[in-house]
Formats: structure tokens, sequence, C-alpha cells
């Protein structure tokens, strides 16, 4: 019992950057960018949270750096994409590869590499913590409470205001949109540096509240785990969140099972997320159903002169 109690209490902490990274994504592609960043932008968001933990002491202001962060690398991603008309594929991985050797230089440079901070105390929402099993899971960080009001937040936007249908329409069809007097590039530009946003937020959450200090990649592959896990969604947000639930749901099953004397080998840890992915993966192309849920016009770059 204690055994799964402490599982339970993990989970959030597992499932929390997921579900953010996610959201970003799928916030970017509805507007017809394909995002293929998020690694490299959580490593940005986890470098610069910790960065503005250290020199401000203060949690809440460090993941606002690290969503800003994010935001700004993210433009040169919008510059590629939106204006160079650069393939999206190419310039998504091109910006990964170069966040991993940015980072990992300044951070060296800067000395922010394994140096501890405090992070944010856990919050206990009674009577709900002293409930038998469940209680941990209701003794979490302040952000682990306003995912989901994170998420509630960017669905009512994008499904209940004008912007968000538009941004959506955008996404859609980009010609009919521009044909009704809607700014193609603005949209697609709004959409990449409020997705850039939260996908930093969750590589903040990794450094800032969750490992508390910074090292080099340490986002682990979270990044293209994220990605796959918008396609298992369908671009659905809520589909998303419980995708996210799931994967932590692994990845906190596997240290409680190592402290409880089960013997695993390293490379089945480093590979256990992966070969999940992989079956996620499998079983969305065997559904057939991913094309008839994303976003049409996703992955083309938009010329207004050319005509679908």
């Amino acid at each position: 019992m204690n055994l799964l109690a402490s599982w339970l209490g993990n989970v959030p902490d597992f499932a929390i950057p997921y579900a953010l990274a996610a959201l970003g994504l799928i916030l970017t592609e509805r507007s017809g960018v394909l995002a293929l960043h998020a690694e490299g932008l959580m490593l940005v968001g986890a470098l610069f949270g910790i960065g503005a933990q250290l020199a401000l002491g203060n949690a809440g202001l460090a993941l606002l750096a690290a969503m800003g962060a994010a935001a700004l690398v993210s433009l040169l991603f919008a510059v590629m994409v939106i204006w160079l008309r650069i393939n999206q594929v190419i310039a998504g991985l091109t910006l990964v590869f170069f966040c991993q050797g940015l980072t990992g230089l300044l951070g060296t440079l800067w000395g922010w590499t394994n140096q501890p901070v405090a992070g944010l105390p856990a919050l206990a929402l009674w009577p709900l913590s002293d409930l038998p099993l469940v209680g941990r899971l209701f003794q979490q960080n302040l952000l682990v409470y306003l995912t989901p009001l994170i998420f509630f937040a960017v669905i009512a936007w994008l499904e209940r205001t004008t912007p968000g249908l538009r941004l959506r329409a955008v996404g859609e069809n980009p010609q009919a949109a521009d044909a009704a007097g809607l700014s193609v590039a603005g949209y697609r530009l709004l959409a990449i540096l409020a997705g850039a946003a939260l996908v930093g937020l969750a590589g903040g959450y990794i450094a800032v509240l969750s490992t508390k200090l910074w090292i080099a990649e340490m986002t682990g592959g979270r990044g293209w785990i994220a990605v796959a896990l918008v396609i298992f969604a369908r671009w659905s947000p809520w589909r998303a969140l419980a995708g996210a639930l799931l994967f932590g749901c692994i990845e906190a099953l596997i240290p409680q099972l190592a402290a409880a004397g089960v013997r695993l080998s390293q490379y089945f840890i480093l590979m256990a997320p992966y070969a999940v992915t992989l079956g996620v993966m499998i079983w969305v192309a065997l559904a057939g159903r991913d094309r008839l849920s994303q976003p049409g016009a996703l992955g083309e770059a938009y010329v207004r002169e050319e005509r679908r």
C-alpha cells in the first residue's frame, strides 16, 4: 500500500511536463505550423528557469523567465517557417540541435550546472491530503494545481473566442482565412510564441520544481515524447492531458519498482518511455484516424499568390 501511495503521489511530477509541452504544441499546430522543436525549447526553458531562480530566488519569476526565453528563441523558428518558408520539419529539427548546443554551452559558461535551487513547497489540500492511498495526490506544488486551469483557459480560448476560432481557421484553410481578411502570418506568429511559452514552462517545471537543478540535456527526450503525444491525442487538449497522465504513470512506476527491490536493467529503464511511445504511434497508425483530426494545412507554408 505504501508503494502504491508513493507511486500515485509521484505521477503528477512526471506527467505535468508532458501535459504542458503537448498543450503548447497543439496550440502551435492548430495554426497549421508543424512543431517538432519541443525538445529544444524545453531545454531553453529549463536553463533560463534555473538561471532566474539562482539570480532572483523566486520560483514564480523563474517559471516566467523560462516561458519568456522559450518564446524569444521561437522567434527564430517563426522567421524560418513563416517568412523564409523553410521546410517546417527541417526548421524544427535544426532548432532542437541548436538549442541543445546553446544551452549546454551557456549552462557551462555561466556556472549554472549542478547548482541546486529551492523550488516550490508542496501545498496540501486538506482534507483531501489526509485520504488513505490517494492523499499524496493532493500534496503537490502550485503549478500542478494550476495546470488543469491552464488547459481550461487554452481550450476556452480556442473554442469560445473569436481570435481562437480565427487561429483554427488559419490552420484549416489559410487561403480562405486570408480571403476573409485575416493575417495568416500574424496568427501563426501568435500561435508559435504562445505555444513556445507553454513548452518553455514545461522545461522550467523539470528544472525548477522537479529536479531543482540544471544539467545538460536534462529533458531526456521528453520533448520528442510530447510530439508523439499530440498525435496520440489527435490534437485534442483533453486527450493530451489524459495521455500525459498515462506516460506519467509509466515513468513514475519505474523508480518505485526499483525502490521495492525489483531488479531492472538500466537499459530497460532508458528504453521504457520510448517503447511505450512506439506502441502509441503504431496504435494511432492502425486506427487510421489521425488524418481526420489534424489541422487541414498542417506543415504547409502559406504563400498568398498560391491557391490550393
